[in-house]
């Protein structure tokens, strides 16, 4: 059983990384260096110190202002952190202390920048996706090592999680490139290649489940924004945020979702 201290020292360290996470959906899609200039307020300039940057905490003890100038810090800083840490909590919990779960929180803060970023810029960024892909495809015969069983067609052990992997990917890739093709225009060429590193990441069930989890959540929050008249039926909607939390879900809870749909 996981020591419930374990489970704080989880969420700090996620928290901090989501700090780092916000950074790079700062930066990055501004073309932006992720090193220098160092933390500093966006509005009066001022370099930030190291009790200004405590995750969750600082936002709190500075009541959502700038400590210099007095600006509003962005409500968004804080949720990413407390976000992630949660993230990590429940990757905690699946993995248990080990190798798999350093493993599952990587692929998580990989996740949550792409969420952040698609839905505040409406980019895919192929500086993200395209070198995590490489990883991803180099990772993937070390799943087994590191405690986490992915099957190929009955088969278990390395080859089956890098051919799992590759089918996963190559699967993915071909689903979003054909509704790309046959709706042009429902999806950009940043869904067709986070799709294919879905499933490079997650295998071939796996990658069904995230889709299928994002499927349902993005109807869900699609005709709730319809019934209350917050967008229209034409209305573009980034579908990232829904393929990284299919993805966090099947990472998280990919084999008791998948025991739950085979049980009915």
């Amino acid at each position: 059983m996981t020591h419930p201290l374990a489970f704080v020292f989880a969420f700090f360290m996620g928290a901090a990384v989501g700090s780092f996470v916000n950074v790079v959906a700062d930066r990055l899609p501004a073309g932006q260096s992720l090193v220098r200039p160092g933390s500093h307020c966006p509005v009066c300039g001022t370099h930030l110190r190291a009790f200004d940057l405590v995750p969750v905490l600082s936002y709190v003890w500075l009541r959502a202002r700038c400590r210099y100038c007095g600006a509003a810090i962005p409500r968004r800083l804080p949720l990413v952190e407390a976000g992630t840490g949660l993230l990590f909590a429940f990757a905690l919990a699946s993995y248990g202390l080990s190798a798999a779960f350093a493993a599952a929180a990587v692929v998580l803060g990989l996740l949550v920048a792409i969420a952040i970023i698609d839905l505040e810029h409406g980019l895919i960024l192929d500086r993200v996706v395209l070198p995590a892909s490489v990883a991803a495809l180099f990772m993937a015969p070390l799943w087994p090592l590191v405690g986490v069983e992915r099957e190929f067609f009955l088969w278990s052990g390395p080859l089956a999680s890098l051919a799992s992997s590759l089918a996963g990917g190559v699967a993915g890739l071909v689903f979003f490139l054909a509704i790309v093709l046959l709706r042009p225009g429902g999806m950009g060429g940043g869904d067709v290649k986070l799709g294919g590193l879905l499933g490079l990441l997650l295998g071939l069930g796996g990658v069904a489940i995230a889709v299928w989890v994002a499927v349902v959540a993005g109807g869900l929050v699609a005709a709730a924004l319809l019934a209350l008249r917050k967008r229209g039926r034409k209305s573009e909607m980034p579908f990232g945020p829904f393929l990284a939390g299919g993805a966090a879900v099947a990472l998280l809870a990919g084999p008791q979702l998948q025991s739950w749909y085979l049980g009915i």
